[in-house]
């Protein structure tokens, strides 16, 4: 594991106090380097300027199994006015969101008298399947652009970001939820106490929080490292999640495994304990797998960098042949896949992704220009790299008409693959 015995990576493990339960002296799992960020797209401008980067480093809690990393960008970087992430641009997403919001107003039969807030709502793709049904709603995003798509089409939206003095005041405002949506958010909150007690603060006594976060043991089992950016502070397993909404108050009652994102929990989190046998089963399976134990991370690092070996030989072997070589999804997985393997304009030409707010930007750190997905069969490169790998299938459905004239698909995880 050359990565992480580095004595600064060890240093700066024993400095941390854990993001979850506080505990100092975390150990070391995973050091990628300096990365830029993997959302800040640039623009032509910018190409000239100086570009930050930080420190992009993993490591496990001994005591409560968080996996986290040691870094905290502050949140108005990441997530501020030029945020570019807009989720209607998925197809996939929406239906999955769709799905959820459909079974929790059966599950929980909700209407017109029922509040469902969401927590990071961006252009409220998931709360109009709500509106659409009569029920009142209430996004909290903190970036205007989505924040404003989705007052556009309905959906109330509080432009803030989500604390537990928000929450507070809401609550004494009367906005207290029937259910409260959280998907892919918990990770990406410094104050990972304050966030759930939050949720607390906001939610009826006999309210449910749904929560979605990409699983940890996927993570580690596949070799997804890509997943591991500045926005994702926190790698959640069921163990760590228990301990995280215990010391708050709350109880993990229910989980649902998802095959989104490469691999995702839904929680169920309510005020009391009423656990479910599939949190139970769980539970058990984990701690027989050993991953609240450090053994089960520790060779992590060394697949990475045989993902990353196997990654430059493939891309390497297409460029020597003379054969080009395109991007698709300006994904901030794409980012810290092209950044780690240093795939530059030389390897990886441009990008191509559907969301027109990236278009005309380029990529963090690599610099590939993002174009509009149709000028794949118009310059018809050899290869097209699938940098969202998590929704492969979508994009290469969309794509027939580049397969159809002889395109062909390269897939980085878990293993570098050219269909």
């Amino acid at each position: 594991m050359p990565d992480q015995e580095s004595a600064i990576f060890r240093e700066r493990c024993a400095a941390m106090a854990c993001r979850s339960c506080g505990t100092s002296d975390l150990q070391p799992v995973l050091d990628l380097g300096q990365m830029p960020l993997s959302d800040g797209l640039l623009t032509k401008e910018q190409l000239s300027e100086p570009e930050a980067t930080y420190p992009l480093d993993v490591a496990f809690c001994p005591k409560c199994a968080l996996v986290q990393i040691l870094e905290t960008v502050p949140p108005e970087i990441l997530f501020g006015h030029d945020y570019p992430y807009f989720s209607s641009f998925s197809d996939a997403l929406l239906a999955h969101s769709r799905e959820n919001a459909l079974d929790l107003i059966e599950r929980r039969s909700l209407n017109s008298g029922s509040l469902v807030i969401e927590l990071a709502s961006n252009d409220g793709y998931l709360l109009k399947n709500f509106v659409e049904h009569g029920i009142g709603v209430l996004g909290i995003d903190p970036a205007p652009g989505p924040a404003a798509a989705a007052e556009k089409i309905g959906v109330n939206t509080l432009c803030e970001f989500f604390s537990e003095d928000l929450a507070k005041r809401l609550s004494k405002e009367g906005k207290q939820a029937d259910v409260i949506i959280a998907n892919n958010v918990l990770a990406h909150v410094a104050d990972t106490n304050g966030f759930v007690r939050g949720i607390h603060a906001l939610l009826k006594d006999d309210g449910v929080a749904v929560i979605e976060v990409p699983y940890v043991r996927e993570l580690i089992d596949h070799g997804e490292f890509d997943t591991i950016y500045h926005e994702h502070l926190c790698y959640f397993s069921a163990t760590s999640l228990d301990a995280l909404f215990r010391q708050n108050g709350l109880f993990l009652n229910d989980v649902k495994p998802l095959s989104i994102h490469g691999g995702s929990l839904r929680l169920y989190v309510e005020k009391h304990e009423k656990s479910s046998a599939a949190i139970m089963d769980m539970l058990a399976s984990e701690r027989a797998a050993g991953i609240d134990q450090y053994d089960y991370y520790k060779n992590f690092s060394v697949r990475v960098q045989q993902i990353r070996t196997e990654m430059r030989t493939l891309l390497s072997q297409l460029r020597e042949k003379g054969q080009s070589i395109a991007g698709y999804g300006a994904a901030a997985k794409g980012a810290i896949m092209l950044n780690f393997i240093g795939a530059g304009t030389d390897v990886v030409e441009y990008v191509v992704d559907r969301n027109v707010h990236k278009q005309g930007l380029f990529m963090p750190g690599t610099h590939q220009p993002i174009s509009d997905p149709s000028c794949l069969v118009e310059k018809m490169p050899d290869n097209v790299l699938i940098l969202p790998w998590n929704f492969k299938d979508e994009i290469m459905s969309q794509q027939q008409a580049y397969r159809d004239k002889g395109g062909r698909f390269i897939v980085p995880i878990p293993k570098p693959t050219l269909i």
